[in-house]
């Protein structure tokens, strides 16, 4: 590995290779997709079904399906071409979507019809993570990774957070939520497209690999010993885990139910409170990707994912929409900081060929909690109250953050980073 330059000259430096350039033309086609389905699927839910638990149960449908996925697409994309993985996903939610879209604007949609749709796109989400982060290092040579995982958090935010959001609640206000749904089935399209388009690319090789070919779990197993045996991976996963398990499902169920039950907002109202929160993390991204990260990225990650962890109590004591938006910024910028940070070092200490592997446990240990916060996040607010939820839910998850940067050898990620030469990187990544 070639010594790393502190900061490239461009955030936009990394869309000088063509397929990197494909990648992410059908990433925010289907991101901006992404953004309307959330308004989307929150607003037909909260339709149907006034109380959180409807949405809550969509969230669990969602999510229990893509942790079941990420138990084996991270070996899938360590085996078979990243590119077909990324394909065939689009492929299926474009079915799913549009099957749906044509329902809702029948006037014949019903729950269980939502928690199919919830459930298909959970498998897709999980089928795809891990190789769409696996191929980023195939696409772009080392020094352009800082800037592409900036551009990721860029682009990911605009279009998921802001520019969807946005357009969703156009889109229901002007012509219903069939229409939302019916343009995130054709984004799906357009991805699909681009990534078909992209020159096709053989699995990376283990050095050491004997030529045998391994088992599925034998190939598992070496994934779960890498993480294992490295503590700024294994604790990174360990406790975001339990800070999503804590905010994660206040955030996404609440947060709806709060804008439309509690402060009597629409859903231009939501989708322009979750576009702050992505222009906060475009703004963050900007930033980091014009001066780079600190030198100790990775203590830099932990501080920002604290505070933006704090930022939730903000969501519980907020008394307008003014006001949230606000906090949705300023949460959304300080975890998309701290996200070009995490996404960096692993991509920098974790070899290509196991990439696939970490990054499925990644999305899998870090999520695994999900489908728990969801199912407990209703009956606590029933409990306590929404606004009590959020303050309890920010105040633990970031205590579980903070803490686990003093577990022993967590930052000598950070001292292997700031080596300027090749050996000190390699040291830990063996």
């Amino acid at each position: 590995m070639p010594d790393l330059p502190v900061r490239t000259t461009s955030l936009l430096a990394p869309l000088r290779h063509r397929d990197f350039r494909l990648l992410w033309i059908g990433a925010c086609a289907s991101l901006a997709g992404d953004g309307v389905f959330l308004i989307a699927l929150a607003w037909q839910a909260y339709t149907l079904s006034h109380t959180p638990t409807a949405l809550a149960i969509l969230g669990v449908c969602a999510t229990v399906p893509q942790l079941l996925a990420l138990l084996g697409s991270g070996i899938l994309s360590d085996r078979v071409e990243r590119r077909r993985i990324l394909l065939g996903a689009d492929l299926i939610r474009f079915v799913a979507v549009l099957i749906v879209a044509v329902l809702v604007m029948s006037g014949q949609t019903r729950m269980w019809q939502l928690a199919v749709l919830s459930v298909v796109y959970g498998l897709g989400a999980g089928v795809a993570a891990p190789a769409f982060d696996a191929i980023i290092p195939d696409l772009v040579p080392d020094q352009d990774l800082q800037q592409a995982n900036a551009l990721d958090q860029f682009l990911r935010p605009a279009m998921l957070r802001l520019g969807g959001p946005a357009l969703g609640g156009v889109l229901i206000a002007v012509d219903g939520a069939g229409t939302a749904f019916l343009f995130d089935a054709l984004t799906f399209l357009v991805s699909a497209l681009c990534v078909w388009q992209m020159r096709a690319r053989p699995r990376a090789v283990d050095p050491s690999d004997s030529g045998e070919d391994p088992s599925l779990l034998a190939d598992a197993l070496a994934g779960v010993r890498f993480v294992k045996s490295r503590t700024w991976l294994w604790g990174t996963l360990v406790s975001a885990t339990v800070a999503y398990l804590l905010f994660m499902g206040p955030t996404e169920v609440l947060l709806p139910y709060l804008v439309k039950e509690v402060l009597h907002g629409t859903a231009s109202d939501l989708g322009v409170i979750l576009g702050a929160g992505g222009v906060g993390a475009v703004a963050a991204a900007l930033i980091v990707g014009h001066l780079g990260l600190p030198r100790r990225q990775l203590t830099f990650m932990y501080l920002c994912w604290t505070l933006s962890a704090l930022a939730v109590a903000g969501y519980g004591v907020a008394t307008a929409g003014w006001q949230l938006m606000i906090i949705c910024l300023v949460l959304n910028g300080l975890e998309a900081a701290g996200t070009v940070a995490w996404a960096t070092t692993k991509q920098l200490l974790v070899p290509a060929e196991m990439l696939g592997r970490v990054s499925s446990l990644d999305w899998f240990i870090s999520i695994a909690g999900l489908p728990v916060s969801y199912a407990l996040t209703a009956p606590v607010a029933a409990l306590i109250g929404a606004r009590a939820t959020f303050i309890v839910a920010s105040v633990l998850s970031a205590g579980a953050t903070f803490a686990a940067l003093f577990l022993p050898h967590m930052r000598d990620a950070d001292g292997a980073l700031t080596a300027p030469r090749q050996p000190a990187l390699q040291k830990l990544a063996e």
